[in-house]
């Protein structure tokens, strides 16, 4: 069965499934191709007649795993092994997807905005994992959406800066965010949301991006909640957030790479080879040759968000210490083997990197007299081959937190069925509610000086 729903750029036919319907493809800016490369997301042109949004969007430029490199095996089989779920890949990529309840509610619904996760180089919307149909079933609406990535997402350089108004270049992806949300905020009533209730949450990169966007004025009261899934900052400098005249350093590098002589070459490139000129200069900081060059050292993601006095006026540490972030209910936690967790940790029992900043993010809510901010961490060990149980890994969480376990390749039991449900309830409890507690159970407490509560999943 097909639904229609009118957008402020015209009308968008979804298809109705399992009690949801789902729009996916829904433009939410302009192509940013050709002049429009590197520059702010503008609004897309309204259309006539009703647009079929029954297939996902192109997705960005990035390049896949495959399985042949040691680093990609993993993501490979668990989330990228299927061609089904994989969209065409084109720098026409400004697309969003949403799930909503196929029977329209008396009152408006809480909206979950999700932001896919990926090193700032990757990732899209309709990933397999990602689904809505969960969330929707509990009287939820899930988007999710895609934005520029790697080169064509975060390039900085001094040409980009002069031509640009502000003086500024780079944070093109969190540029796409903020318009999607935007365009969710102006635009989920007709599809039986609640404006004033948008929970943004993310993972890795997609959490990074969250951190950023509660840390920008320019978002200003758009976000009602967060949830933050393996990669809060707060000290360290996992998220380096660097200043403009940094990244336009890293982006120099890549240009020469790419040989470009001006903007107007630079801007006529293929993307194949731009995204070559990134690969290239990833393998040169990974051989330690900018060592001397670089002061933070070459080991960390370098195209990232940027400190440009638009979108940052400081870095999300200096946000984070001045406790400057939005006064608003958080959850912020990660996975028991995640990123930053090295081999002393594990074998000391310490939990890594990742779970202190999430305990440090949470306290310090109690520190600013915010609302009350939740504390977890996913233990839970996945079924693996021939009987073997595998630690959680970084994103090993997404399979329950979107309700999706049987698309995956791993014989999910009946244990791992009631784990996801228990997630999804929590989640969207606090993107409700504000507190991720369900049914008058206390199955959370928040994080305080006095009771450092970390909720469990193991």
């Amino acid at each position: 069965m097909m639904n229609t729903t009118m957008t402020e750029s015209g009308a968008v036919r979804g298809e109705e499934r399992n009690g949801c319907v789902v729009y996916r493809g829904i433009p939410y800016a302009a192509p940013p191709v050709g002049s429009l490369r590197w520059k702010m997301p503008k609004e897309c042109e309204p259309w006539s007649g009703t647009r079929d949004c029954t297939r996902f969007g192109n997705i960005a430029m990035q390049t896949l795993p495959t399985g042949e490199m040691p680093w990609d095996k993993l993501y490979y089989r668990e989330f990228y092994s299927y061609p089904e779920y994989i969209p065409p890949m084109s720098e026409d990529c400004l697309y969003l997807n949403i799930w909503t309840p196929a029977e329209s509610p008396a009152d408006k619904l809480p909206v979950a905005f999700w932001i896919h996760g990926g090193g700032f180089g990757g990732g899209y919307g309709s990933e397999i994992e990602f689904d809505g149909e969960e969330y929707a079933k509990r009287g939820m609406i899930l988007v999710t959406i895609n934005y520029r990535c790697g080169v064509f997402g975060f390039l900085a350089h001094p040409w980009l800066t002069a031509e640009s108004e502000r003086g500024i270049s780079g944070n093109y992806g969190i540029f796409d965010q903020i318009a999607a949300l935007r365009w969710v905020y102006r635009n989920i009533a007709s599809f039986g949301g609640d404006p004033g209730r948008i929970t943004v949450f993310g993972q890795s990169a997609g959490c990074m991006s969250t951190q950023v966007l509660v840390s920008s004025e320019l978002t200003e009261n758009l976000i009602s909640g967060a949830i933050l899934q393996s990669g809060v900052q707060t000290t360290d400098r996992f998220l380096t957030t660097p200043t403009l005249e940094a990244e336009e350093k890293y982006g120099e590098r890549i240009v020469k790479i790419s040989r470009a002589k001006s903007l107007e070459e630079l801007r006529a490139l293929d993307a194949e080879t731009l995204i070559g000129a990134k690969a290239q200069f990833d393998m040169e900081l990974m051989s330690g040759r900018y060592k001397d060059e670089f002061e933070d050292g070459s080991d960390r993601l370098r195209i990232v968000p940027n400190v440009d006095g638009y979108l940052l006026k400081k870095t999300v540490r200096e946000v984070f210490a001045e406790g400057t972030m939005k006064k608003i209910p958080y959850i912020a936690g990660c996975c028991a083997d995640d990123l930053a967790t090295t081999d002393e940790d594990r074998e000391k029992g310490d939990p890594g990197a990742l779970l202190r900043w999430s305990r440090e993010w949470c306290g310090r809510a109690e520190e600013l007299g915010n609302p009350p901010a939740y504390c977890y961490d996913f233990e839970h060990l996945l079924p693996g081959e021939n009987g073997q149980m595998d630690k959680p890994f970084h994103s090993a969480e997404l399979w329950y937190v979107f309700g999706t376990l049987g698309r995956c390749w791993r014989a999910m039991s009946e244990e791992d069925y009631r784990l996801s449900a228990e997630i999804l309830d929590a989640w969207t409890a606090f993107m409700k509610t504000g507190s991720p507690n369900t049914g008058g159970a206390e199955t959370w407490r928040p994080y305080t000086k006095a009771d450092p509560f970390v909720r469990k999943y193991v």
